[in-house]
């Protein structure tokens, strides 16, 4: 192959040095990328959507999934797995006009060709006279990228073909699908749009009335549909490497290394199904969090079902789209937190009680009800607030409260109890240490008076912010009619049972954190279990106001769906908002919300080199961190820690005499006599200079410590995270 690298190289000299002038250090980087592009291909998208009719509105969709799908899953994985450094970082004497950034990402394939020539290919079959205009700015674009200094010849190549031919194959593998699955599945949609390579509606039959049930049937498969289309999208968004594990999920990671019957913090369910994703796909991003999307996808499906059948199929399917354009909601389906399987848990402990509290319900069915309800306590201690809402719809219902003179609800209280006995019993071998963690969170120990003053303090200092963060993340167009329904359900419609039933699932949970931050603040994702209940409720109440004849209702679903996928698609790469924006607003590194997932794996490698040059002098050298999350991130990020779980750690939290989090139970290097160490203090602000003291813990440990200064590490050209770097030498 060395004449096809010469031949390549040869070509990229040519083209880079041979056509260099100034003309095309203007034109060359502003075709690679500006300010005006997104916004235009937003603007066009809308306007096709708008005025394109059936074959626009296809187009966009194929054109979307080629570029979503497309760039992280197929050019993504090949340039992580090719590996092949960029020309400017492999070649000397690379010209790069000014204005072109530096990527570290793999050169092999280029992405701008691949994205260029899929759309180009799209529209070639949708609106053939594009060949002439969108084909040679394809092909301008894949030789900015070479012009620029970033690719290869051959990675633009390698681009333009899978591009174009990933593009093709997805419209006419889609087509395929739909000439079968969508003269079964949708008969009545396929016969208006029989084709996607030719998307031409057909004009309904006027003497022929469809069938009611069959277009519920319709509905119902496609709520289906796009969960399924969800969950692919959150596994390919997980397995693109776009954002890295965050602390919590690194920590835990580790958890799943000790498997054991509790934690200091949480239950075990979540070290559990870190264990199971990493059984199956390794110890990667993608299957640390395998079972989050797979969660969602199953709790969208069963609550679907759910609402079909005790509400209608609007509000069933209108959930099913409501949901993802949630932040919150759409945040907890990619990350493996305690989340996701505390709020699956606890919306099956509620479906399964609607049919509990029914007139001719068996043991069997509360059977359910306490297994749920258990296994959502071991998931989240939030759990034990389910008996609260349960409390709660017995005091709004009376006539659910005969079930209260029959066996039912105590078996379930029972079965709860038992699916406790191992959170109790690991407690009891560890000195409740759960329920001092607990305790210090919520800030009970917090001395407060129910006075006006404190009243106004939490108010102006904790509640402000909870309401405005839950708004946000709840999708303000969907938040406050929550609310709103939630008020009005409470003043007439408190005979309903199903609403009754929904605000009893919900409004405690969120009632009770509520008032709580008036003492101390309360972190949004405290209150995700309250979030499905209540949102039902809230589709049932304004389902009978739409049909009541209220057409803002769908003003702002529309407006809610708009604002929703925008948050979505921000939430998940904040990148897209200088693009979207043609670079006149970036998000500033220490406002990114998605900052704590990334850029460990370059933090990672600045320690590693820390130790490599400290492990030079001939000592063993390990790593300590000084908070949960860097020790997670940092064992996690080095393949040499990793591998050395559970019984050969290489990276440790610092010692303490009092329990602080997990790594207090388990052995610490204190068996390292002699042995050097690079500590890394918890992580430091980006917008400060100050650094840390060295901590009297480490000069009483060690013979001497060394600060080495703070250290900004990048991701992509931009800081991310800053940190101390500490040489310590001689374990006593």
């Amino acid at each position: 192959m060395h004449w096809a690298q010469y031949l390549d190289t040869t070509l990229f000299h040519w083209i880079n040095h041979g056509w260099r002038n100034s003309f095309f250090d203007l034109l060359m980087p502003f075709v690679s990328g500006n300010r005006l592009f997104l916004p235009a291909v937003v603007i066009g998208a809308i306007l096709l959507i708008w005025k394109g009719g059936a074959q626009g509105r296809v187009f966009v969709a194929m054109v979307g999934l080629a570029v979503v799908l497309g760039d992280p899953l197929v050019c993504g994985m090949l340039k992580e797995l090719i590996h092949r450094p960029r020309p400017f970082l492999a070649l000397l004497d690379v010209h790069m006009p000014p204005g072109v950034g530096r990527s570290n990402t793999g050169s092999m394939p280029s992405a701008h060709a691949a994205n260029c020539f899929a759309v180009a290919m799209i529209a070639l079959i949708y609106y053939r006279r594009t060949v002439w205009v969108l084909f040679p700015l394809a092909t301008l674009v894949g030789l900015s990228r070479i012009y620029n200094g970033v690719h290869y010849p051959s990675d633009v190549m390698a681009g333009a073909i899978l591009g174009a031919g990933y593009a093709a194959c997805g419209v006419w593998t889609l087509d395929a699908i739909w000439q079968k699955a969508g003269r079964r599945w949708f008969p009545i949609w396929w016969q208006r749009l029989p084709s996607l390579l030719n998307p031409v509606v057909r004009p309904a039959p006027a003497e022929t009335k469809p069938d009611a049930g069959l277009i519920n049937q319709h509905w119902l498969r496609l709520g289906y549909v796009l969960i399924i289309a969800e969950l692919i999208g959150n596994l390919a968004y997980n397995a693109s490497g776009i954002i890295n594990l965050s602390g919590d999920e690194a920590y835990q990671w580790i958890w799943s290394k000790h498997l054991a019957l509790s934690y200091y913090s949480k239950p075990p369910i979540i070290a559990l199904l870190q264990f199971m994703g990493t059984w199956l796909w390794g110890d990667t991003v993608f299957g640390v969090r395998f079972f989050s999307p797979i969660i969602t996808a199953l709790t969208a499906m069963v609550l679907l079902r759910f609402l079909a059948r005790v509400a209608n199929i609007r509000v069933a399917f209108w959930i099913s789209v409501i949901l993802p354009a949630t932040p919150l909601v759409a945040v907890g389906s990619v990350l493996m937190t305690v989340d996701p399987p505390s709020v699956m848990f606890w919306t099956l402990a509620m479906i399964a009680g609607w049919r509990a509290v029914r007139e001719n319900s068996t043991i069997a069915d509360w059977f359910w009800v306490g297994l749920w309800m258990g296994l959502g306590f071991l998931s989240k201690y939030t759990g034990l607030f389910q008996l609260l809402s349960w409390a709660v719809f017995f005091a709004l219902y009376p006539p659910a409260r005969r079930q209260l003179r029959r066996p039912g609800p105590y078996v379930a209280l029972l079965v709860n109890f038992l699916c406790s006995i191992p959170v109790l019993i690991w407690n009891y071998q560890h000195a409740w240490i759960t329920v001092q963690h607990v305790s210090d969170n919520a800030q009970l120990d917090n001395p407060w008076t129910f006075t006006l003053a404190n009243l106004w303090k939490g108010f102006s200092k904790y509640t402000t912010e909870f309401l405005l963060v839950e708004t946000l993340l709840q999708n303000p167009f969907f938040f406050l009619p929550v609310i709103w329904a939630s008020f009005a359900f409470w003043r007439r419609h408190r005979q309903h049972p199903l609403l009754v039933y929904f605000f009893s699932m919900g409004a405690p949970l969120f009632l009770c954190y509520f008032l709580w931050t008036f003492h101390s603040r309360v972190y949004p994702n405290w209150i995700a279990p309250a979030i499905l209940p209540l949102f039902c409720l809230a589709a049932v109440y304004w389902d009978e106001r739409w049909m009541g004849g209220f057409r803002p209702v769908k003003t702002w679903l529309i407006s809610g769906l708009i604002i929703g996928a925008a948050l979505f698609a921000i939430l998940h790469n904040t990148n897209l908002i200088p693009k979207l924006t043609g670079g006149l607003v970036e998000v500033p590194p220490e406002k990114d919300s998605t900052r704590r997932a990334k850029g460990w794996v370059e933090t990672t490698e600045v320690v590693e080199a820390a130790r490599q040059k400290l492990l030079a002098e001939g000592k063993p050298t390990f790593i300590i961190g000084g908070h949960y999350a860097i020790t997670g991130e940092i064992t996690f990020n080095l393949p040499e820690a990793r591998a050395g779980l559970p019984d050969h750690p290489l990276v440790y939290f610092q010692s303490s005499k009092i329990p602080k989090n997990q790594f207090y139970f388990w052995p610490g290097y204190t068996n390292r006599i002699g042995d050097n160490a690079i500590y890394i203090p918890e992580e430091l602000e980006l917008i400060s200079t100050n650094t840390p003291a060295i901590p009297e813990f480490l000069t009483e440990e060690f013979t001497s410590v060394t600060d080495l200064g703070a250290v900004t590490v990048l991701h992509q050209g931009r800081p991310v995270h800053r940190i101390d770097i500490m040489e310590c030498r001689g374990l006593r």
